[in-house]
């Protein structure tokens, strides 16, 4: 197993600086050999590869951890049911995998590297496809928006109920939205901000810069009360160990809220003996969506306290400079479960941070947009 881990990222990288490249060549090969399969693809394909490759990506660095390696693969098969994808095109897909990567390596190509991707594939697209066997659940739900409100122009929170049976979900996951009437096929990630319910309510925050994420600028700018969401199964690590009994410290950074904020909801239905520290972040007071909420829930549980801070707002009147900085200065948290979610570069050093408070891999989950 050493060895074939070694031969994937030894041949990963001739080709890791070439993604465009490869991810052009995948598409153009897997198209021509099955023309049918460009109807599951959004007609617009711009960031479709980069989905493909952080895929690869994450496959090839969980090979070495076995328990990792498949849990992962079969939750991603479980997942790539809601794009429509059978048995027959993983097949078509390992060729077109293959005749990329050779392609784009070059001339350090070799046979073994070869080999080790064709193995590697094997396992994969079996793992993936037992995962999507062993699931009973339908491949998404649809979904009606029951609640839509604005926070300037680049937020918003919206609610939305499932119209089939009802969808199973932990704090602190994540689930894939399609919004089919103003971008069909194209899916994104967003991680639920509530507890799971009886009533099948899931809440998302939302975030889009400006001119930018197609999915998002439709959640935030377009999508209203009545509108029907396609919701796939969700997906994540980022929970609530309930048998810890250490205190707990939470660190969200703008949007990244959204599990935190799912987190501590969970916490009031059975917390009575943990302290319980949430840390929020923003740029500005304004950025600060979340913060009346999380007042609320501080004033019904003794148990909870909330921290917040501005990295670009001197009149803010809580703490000032970066969530990551502020976090460091209200340490150590060496004895706690340590849960981060926001951007890379805030998720990055919040790491950092708690890295050098000695806290133990296995006490810390974190969540993110973007790559780390």
């Amino acid at each position: 197993m050493d060895n074939f881990a070694r031969l994937l990222k030894e041949s990963w990288t001739l080709v890791e600086t070439d993604r465009v490249r490869l991810s052009e060549h995948f598409y153009a090969r897997l198209f021509l050999l099955d023309p049918e399969l460009r109807k599951l693809f959004p007609v617009q394909m711009a960031g479709q590869g980069d989905r493909l490759l952080e895929a690869i990506i994450a496959a090839i660095h969980t090979v070495d951890d076995p328990e990792g390696f498949d849990e992962f693969l079969r939750a991603l098969g479980r997942d790539h049911r809601k794009y429509h994808v059978e048995a027959a095109h993983y097949a078509t897909m390992g060729v077109a995998l293959l005749d990329a990567l050779r392609s784009t390596a070059g001339d350090g190509w070799n046979l073994e590297y070869d080999q080790a991707w064709r193995d590697a594939y094997a396992a994969i697209s079996e793992k993936m496809l037992a995962g999507a066997a062993s699931d009973a659940n339908p491949p998404f739900w649809h979904a009606e928006v029951l609640t839509h409100q604005r926070y300037g122009p680049d937020t918003a929170v919206f609610t939305c109920r499932t119209l089939q049976h009802p969808l199973t979900w932990k704090a602190g996951q994540y689930v894939s939205i399609e919004a089919p009437r103003y971008h069909p096929r194209v899916w994104r990630t967003y991680s639920v901000a509530n507890a799971p319910n009886n009533d099948s309510v899931l809440e998302f925050h939302v975030r889009t810069p400006e001119g930018a994420g197609w999915v998002s600028g439709a959640l935030v700018r377009r999508v209203k009360p009545g509108d029907l969401l396609r919701v796939a199964a969700p997906m994540g690590s980022m929970t609530l160990d309930r048998s810890s009994e250490r205190d707990v410290l939470c660190v969200a950074g703008g949007v990244g809220l959204a599990p935190i904020k799912a987190l501590v909801e969970e916490l009031t239905g059975f917390n009575r003996t943990r302290w319980v520290h949430v840390f929020y972040g923003a740029r500005t007071e304004a950025d600060l969506y979340g913060l009346d909420g999380l007042r609320e829930l501080v004033a019904a549980h003794p148990w909870l306290s909330v921290t917040s801070a501005c990295s670009n707002d001197p009149d803010f009147e809580g703490e000032q400079g970066d969530i990551s900085d502020v976090v460091a200065r209200y340490g150590p948290w060496t004895t706690h479960d340590c849960y981060v979610s926001g951007s890379a570069a805030m998720v990055r050093s919040t790491l950092r941070v708690l890295a050098a408070d000695d806290v133990p891999p296995q006490h810390t989950r974190y969540d993110t947009f973007g790559n780390l």
